[in-house]
């Protein structure tokens, strides 16, 4: 397993932005809970998945198996 950005610099930059303007909270996410804060809960346990391999909810992290 390893787990990697996007490799689409434009969408890694624009989430890294959101990130900062959001204190560490997703920025596709519009509660500020601490299940929102990144890598959110979601990823988490995607990554918690063996069988799960793909982008979290903003697309900044890809999970490979």
């Amino acid at each position: 397993m390893k787990i990697r950005y996007n490799e689409n610099t434009d969408i890694v930059n624009a989430i890294r932005k959101g990130l900062i303007k959001k204190e560490g909270y997703c920025p596709c996410r519009r509660e500020l809970t601490e299940d929102n804060m990144c890598m959110c809960k979601e990823f988490r346990d995607q990554i918690a998945d063996p069988d799960f391999e793909g982008y979290c909810h903003c697309m900044l992290y890809y999970k490979e198996k």
